[in-house]
Order: structure tokens, then C-alpha cells, then sequence
């Protein structure tokens, strides 16, 4: 728990009213009660600040606050604010250091001493595992893998020999990191496996969610930039080359050797051909396709293939309008065969 005025002091922002009250939750703006913190930002949601029963608000600026009936902390940013508050009501979940007598740890692997290691995990030879590090139960980390400090690597997720992970990453469960790329090359028997020898690396702040897969580079590495987060469900194919604080929803499929540079949106359900490079700026918004070999430039970009939001929203328009065109063409072909036919008969 925390006070209004500790919490302020942290975050920077100025009380309005009581800054004694005690904070041991958070919600929003509709659902606080008492003892709850809240927070707005858009203009449109002022009047529900009267009605909003939190003990204390998270406000812009340009808050009328002579309206509060709550106690108020006046910040930038309310929703970044309401984000870092998060952080000090509900602190990380944090594990006694130390190895379950379940694991089974390769003599050569180097664990820190405060790392903690959980259930039936299984470490290969000369892994490492960094300070304040959490493995939990099922994770199998493989031979020669490096994992950052202050890292959580949640249940089942499985790192392959030699992928190299940075420091606060934090993997969901299911994550897989290292397995071979789609790679084969055709012969008169079928296909033969190209070498899928390379290796992956995640710098430091990387989140993935449950069931992501990052595969190994054929030759060479497969990269995630610091910063970036990507949701449940994605797979980043072989040699992808992804920049810094980049986001990417859910169930998006990236093929081989795309490259997206810093500060992109990638919406969900988005197919990415390969050989694609992505310019840092874009957004690319859901269910689009890219096709192999384009370069996608900053800008908000919709649709498959990819156009303008701008021209896809006029297309979409259209679209739309297909049955009603069917009908009054139909119309049209009907008084022209009519007529015909009386031209026919004169």
C-alpha cells in the first residue's frame, strides 16, 4: 500500500486534496472504489470523474479540478502514470533464490546464486543464468544459452543450444526461441534441409507472449531490439531482423529475412512475405498482407495487399457499395435489352 503523497513524490505529479489517503489497488475509472486508484486523460471522460467513487484520480494537466469529489494527483501523462503506479501497488512476484531439487542442472551450466530455478527445469551444458533471474517449472534451457539478469522465464517456455537472451526479458509460457527456420531446398526426391545453423538474439526489455515462436537463422542471427514486445501467438521466422521498441499483436506470422526497423505498430493476424523491409515509422494495421520484397515507408498502411489507410479506406467504400452497383446495373441491362428490342422491331 501506498499514500497519495508517496505516490506523487514518485511519479512527479501534484496533489489536489488529501495526500494522507492510503492506495491498495487500482481500477478504472467506472469500477474504483474506495481505496482504489484511477485515472483519465481524455477531455471526453471529465464529467465521469464526479461519479467516480476512487479515492484518487490520475488527472491531465488541464483537469478542471475545482470539480474533484476525489483526492487528485495532476501528472502529464495519466496513463503512463497509472501504468508506473501499477508497478508499486502490485510489486513483481518475487521467488527465494535458489534450484528445486527437481531440476537437472549440467555441471558446466554457471547459475547465479541469486537466481531462482524452479520445478523439473532442465539447464544444458555451459548455459548461463543471470542475477535475480526466475526459471519456472518446465522451462528447458539448452547448451551454451545465455540468459540476462533480472529475466522471468515462464512455465514450459523452451530456449534451444545457443541463443543468447538479454537482461529484464521476460518470456511467457510456451515461448520457443531457437528452432530451426522453414529452410529446404528442392531436389528431384523432395526437399533437403537447408543448414539452420545460426542463432537468435533478444536484447534487453524484450516481452514475449504465450506460445511465441522466434526461429534460429539459417546462417548468421535472428534479432529482436531492445524494447519491443510482442503479443501471444507470433512467429518471427528465420534471419528476421527486428529494431528497437517495436509492437506486434497477436498472431502475426513474419517469414524469413524481413526487417523491421525501430519504433513500428504491427497489428494482428498481419502476413509478412520475406525479403520485406519495414521503415521505422510504419504502422501496419490488422489482417493486412505484405508481399515479398516491398518496402513499406512511414505512414499508416491497411489492407492486401498493403495501400495507404487513406486509399484503402476510399476502396473499402466502394466495396461496400458493390451489391447496389449489381442491382442498378442489372437495371440498366434490362432498359437496354428492351430498348434494342424496339429498335430491333421499328
Amino acid at each position: 500500500m501506498i499514500s497519495v503523497a508517496e505516490l506523487a513524490a514518485q511519479l512527479g505529479g501534484t496533489v489536489v486534496g488529501d495526500g494522507v489517503i492510503t492506495l491498495k489497488g487500482i481500477a478504472s475509472l467506472e469500477a474504483a472504489g474506495p481505496g482504489e486508484l484511477s485515472y483519465l486523460e481524455d477531455e471526453k471522460y471529465f464529467s465521469l470523474a464526479k461519479a467516480s467513487k476512487a479515492s484518487c484520480l490520475l488527472v491531465p494537466e488541464d483537469f478542471p479540478v475545482t470539480d474533484a469529489l476525489a483526492s487528485l494527483i495532476v501528472v502529464h501523462r495519466p496513463k503512463l502514470a497509472f501504468a508506473l503506479s501499477a508497478r508499486m501497488i502490485y510489486p513483481p512476484v518475487e521467488s527465494e533464490p535458489g534450484i528445486h531439487p527437481t531440476a537437472v542442472i549440467a555441471k558446466t551450466a554457471d547459475i547465479a546464486v541469486t537466481a531462482y530455478v524452479g520445478a523439473h527445469v532442465t539447464v544444458g551444458e555451459n548455459a548461463r543464468v543471470g542475477r535475480a533471474t526466475r526459471i519456472e517449472a518446465g522451462v528447458v534451457i539448452g547448451s551454451s544459452v545465455t540468459v540476462g539478469s533480472d529475466c522471468v522465464v515462464h512455465p514450459n517456455a523452451v530456449l534451444y543450444d545457443g541463443v543468447t537472451i538479454g537482461d529484464r526479458v521476460i518470456l511467457h509460457a510456451g515461448v520457443c526461441i531457437g528452432a530451426d527456420g522453414f529452410g529446404y531446398v528442392r531436389h528431384d526426391m523432395g526437399y533437403e534441409k537447408f543448414p539452420q545453423i545460426g542463432t537468435v538474439v533478444l536484447e534487453d526489455d524484450v516481452e514475449l507472449g504465450a506460445y511465441t515462436c522466434v526461429d534460429r537463422a539459417a546462417l548468421g542471427r535472428t534479432r529482436i531490439g531492445r524494447g519491443t514486445k510482442l503479443d501471444n501467438l507470433v512467429h518471427v521466422g528465420h534471419n528476421c531482423d527486428i529494431g528497437e521498441r517495436v509492437v506486434i499483436a497477436a498472431q502475426t506470422g513474419i517469414s524469413g529475412t524481413v526487417t523491421i526497423e525501430d519504433d513500428c505498430v504491427i497489428g494482428g493476424q498481419v502476413g509478412f512475405g520475406d525479403h520485406i523491409r519495414v521503415q521505422s515509422g510504419a504502422v501496419i494495421g490488422s489482417k493486412a498482407g505484405v508481399l515479398p520484397g516491398k518496402i513499406v515507408r512511414p505512414g499508416v498502411w491497411w489492407g492486401i495487399p498493403i495501400q495507404p489507410l487513406e486509399q484503402f479506406k476510399r476502396l473499402n467504400a466502394h466495396i461496400g457499395r458493390l451489391p447496389q452497383i449489381r442491382k442498378e446495373l442489372k437495371e440498366i441491362q434490362a432498359r437496354l435489352e428492351d430498348l434494342e428490342s424496339r429498335l430491333g422491331k421499328d
